[in-house]
């Protein structure tokens, strides 16, 4: 019979030993990824200062380390993930989206000097594409020459921009001069210019020169005209909010960034909301031919500020943030020596104030991706509903504006509701900056401020008449089958508020002889969401071809 029970001669098994795991401990115990340098992280504490930092300032920094050092290193991007708590990959994210940020390797040696050519509309037709040809021979293997989109100088095209110095109606010697002699800063104008552009009267503003630093109004020669004296008196009760809200709706002021939404119902609503409230002003003026932002910047930035301060009083505005774009250097200089020279000497209670540096992401003039490159973040736009004047900024009720909208408005509550901005101001749009043609054509052209811009839109409407007027014989031959033959039915998706042409049984505002009302029978639309049960492609092919009737040549041209 054989023993069951266990052996008591049993030995141990030695799995590690003692050395082995505390190895194992200490592999453990370190961190994942690549860890900062001690080198790297004094060096970038060093720009940014002592923590804790705040996450919407993570562009605000990159910007220090890329201006220091012309180049984001691979090192300091880590170092900076680790100063402000964030993830390095989130951190990579925002600085490869923005085209004025270049990661480096930690190997590498950025240029000593980078020279960017404007290649938008107005430049390539002044000759900047002969430059990107020549300049890099002239100006050698140190000197980097790229391309980069509309600086916002198109009256002064073409532009060539040395480090942060614009170099009005560049040539290659003059470009070369400027790299010469070292001129990468963007000079500081002085304070004691005269201008009121309500005032001036229908003349131009720019003369196309090469004036890059022009004099503007300064703080001291605002005020001794009377500037903030209504800011004051709506911060005081002189003047009350309702007042304020019904000058900008009588005189029909709109947002002047290209949406026209009324300014003083866009205040109402706003103010409306629970408090606190913020407010974005957007100057990322980015479209070619557009310059009308710098322009009054860089001579009047008080009439601005105080529109800021007038629509922070009336909605109720906490705080205010100014989104500059990042070519804008000299505005950038004039408004931080004007908003500290405001705040040491306030003509009423301000709100908190901060000046924000766009980083070449064109997306970021729509409102939405505005904010988000104010938070820190990629310069993406949001899905609405809900709109920002609801959930905005770091999720707050958020006025958002464009520059201009806010330089007229004290003069418009000022000289009354008949002072409209700028045609009641006997201001007209398309005479305050020179060179553009009469007619239609230049009237419409005059939002783009530059006569390069208005001679393609003349053309391109000549062009679309030309083709309107005189069809192709094969175009005309199959337009006139398929509607003879009823195998489609135009279908136009125009919002409800489109003009429906001069009739209202004209199915488009569009001009097509043959978009009539549907004959009897002939009542479907076209429903693109599925029904119930799914998609039916049947009956969706059913309300895309008609087989009944025929549209009469003879009736079609009656109509």
């Amino acid at each position: 019979m054989t023993d069951s029970s266990p052996s008591s001669d049993t030995s141990a098994v030695v799995l590690a030993s003692a050395d082995e795991m505390r190895g194992r401990a200490r592999r453990r115990g370190k961190l994942k990824g690549r860890q900062p340098e001690s080198q790297a992280l004094a060096e970038v504490q060093q720009l940014i200062g002592a923590g804790p930092h705040r996450r919407d300032l993570l562009i605000e920094h990159l910007h220090l380390i890329n201006d220091q050092w012309h180049g984001l290193h691979e090192r300091h991007l880590v170092a900076l993930a680790r100063l402000m708590n964030l993830p390095m990959a989130e951190v990579y994210e925002v600085a490869t989206f923005y085209h004025h940020f270049e990661v480096l390797r930690d190997d590498a040696q950025p240029a000593a000097i980078t020279v960017r050519v404007c290649d938008s509309l107005s430049c390539s037709l002044a000759g900047a594409n002969d430059l990107l040809q020549r300049l890099p021979q002239l100006l050698g293997a140190e000197v980097r020459v790229m391309p980069t989109p509309c600086v916002g100088r198109c009256e002064q095209a073409p532009v060539a921009v040395v480090g942060q110095w614009p170099v009005a109606h560049a040539t290659p010697d003059t470009v070369r001069e400027s790299v010469a002699n070292r001129r990468l800063q963007h000079p500081l104008p002085a304070d004691d210019a005269d201008f009121d552009l309500a005032a001036a009267g229908p003349q131009a503003v720019t003369n196309g020169s090469g004036e890059v630093t022009p004099a503007y109004v300064g703080y001291d020669a605002y005020r001794a005209r009377g500037g903030y004296a209504l800011a004051a008196a709506v911060a005081s009760g002189q003047r009350s909010a309702e007042e304020v809200i019904k000058a900008l709706s009588d005189s029909g002021l709109r947002g002047l960034g290209g949406a026209g939404f009324p300014a003083g119902r866009k205040w109402g609503i706003v103010r409306n909301y629970p408090a606190p409230r913020l407010m974005a002003v957007n100057i990322d003026e980015g479209e070619p031919g557009t310059f009308k932002d710098r322009t009054y910047l860089e001579r009047d930035p008080h009439r601005f500020l105080e529109g800021v301060l007038i629509a922070a009083q009336v909605v109720g505005i906490s705080t205010c943030y100014l989104y500059l774009r990042d070519e804008y250097h000299g505005g950038r200089a004039v408004l931080e020596r004007e908003i500290a020279r405001l705040q040491a000497d306030p003509p009423c209670a301000l709100p908190h104030i901060e000046l924000r540096r766009g980083a070449g992401a064109y997306i970021c003039g729509e409102e939405s991706a505005m904010i988000e490159s104010i938070e820190g973040k990629r310069g993406e736009p949001r899905m609405r509903p809900p709109y920002i004047a609801e959930i905005g900024l770091f999720g707050r009720p958020t006025l958002e504006h464009n520059f201009e909208t806010l330089y007229w408005v004290r003069d418009i509550v000022e000289r009354g509701a008949a002072a409209r901005r700028p045609h009641a101001l006997r201001l007209p749009a398309r005479r305050r900056f020179r060179g553009h043609p009469t007619g239609a054509a230049g009237r419409c052209a005059a939002r783009l401020r530059h006569p390069a811009a208005a001679w393609l839109l003349h053309w391109l409407c000549s062009h679309h008449r030309a083709q309107r007027s005189r069809p192709g014989p094969r175009r005309r031959a199959q337009r006139h089958a398929l509607f003879r033959a009823r195998k489609l039915r135009p279908v136009h998706a125009l919002p409800r508020r489109h003009r429906q042409g001069r009739a209202t049984h004209a199915g488009s505002a569009m001009g097509s002889r043959h978009a009539r009302r549907p004959e009897s029978g002939h009542v479907r639309r076209l429903h693109l969401r599925p029904r119930t049960g799914g998609a039916q492609p049947g009956a969706l092919r059913a309300d895309l071809f008609c087989s009944r009737g025929v549209l009469n040549e003879h009736e079609d041209d009656r109509a």
